[in-house]
């Protein structure tokens, strides 16, 4: 009996002594894990693998095979008007486009994951326009003056004022920021973890 409890008492010593040893690789598996499954979420997102850190040591860098990252899609409608007057003779043109705008992220600034016990901290640029593409234009208003004609750097010029006026008025509306808090959600869907997911954009890179 006596050897037995003997026997016991060592076991449960070396228990002791092994255990924090044992829950530190129990853990360091578990972010691990958790890393992989970061690294399979933005590869499914955005076609990158991002630099991950655990515990502020380095696990997997970055690779970058696309440069950009498109979120967001809308469309944006504008109009604009041309009206100029010569010796009492005017020449109008007015025209209404329609525009697919784009926002997203520029993957060519870095874009790191560091993964600790208490929280994930994702950081990347803010969201930004990546893209304007031109569907439609309809001319409302093509009107000659009797010696004040309607030149073709006239609609030229009216036809490269448009573009500007689609990104202004996406970015008056809050696609930008609409598509970080997008990317959280799609991120917030795909990734299952304890700790909370917090995403920090870079101020000094956002741009519109």
């Amino acid at each position: 009996m006596a050897l037995i409890i003997a026997v016991v008492v060592v076991i449960i010593f070396v228990r002791l002594e092994t255990w924090p040893a044992r829950t530190a690789r129990q853990s360091t598996a578990e972010l691990e894990k958790l890393g992989k499954d970061l690294r399979s979420a933005f590869i499914d997102i955005a076609h990158l693998q991002p630099r991950i850190t655990i515990n502020n040591r380095v696990y997997m860098e970055q690779t970058t095979p696309v440069s950009e990252l498109v979120v967001l899609s809308r469309r944006i409608e504008v109009e604009h008007e041309f009206l100029h007057t010569w010796i009492g003779s005017s020449k109008r043109v007015k025209l209404h486009a329609t525009f697919t705008v784009k926002a997203g992220f520029d993957l060519r600034q870095n874009l790191s994951v560091d993964i600790r016990p208490g929280e994930i901290i994702i950081q990347l640029p803010h969201a930004q326009i990546l893209g304007i593409e031109q569907n439609q234009v309809d001319v409302l208003a093509f009107e000659n003056g009797l010696w004040n004609r309607i030149s073709g750097e006239d609609v030229q010029s009216e036809l490269s004022i448009l573009p500007q006026l689609a990104r202004e008025k996406a970015a008056e509306s809050g696609l930008p920021a609409e598509a970080e808090r997008a990317l959280q959600r799609q991120l917030d869907e795909r990734i299952r973890t304890r700790q909370p997911l917090r995403l920090i954009f870079k101020d000094e890179k956002k741009s519109e």
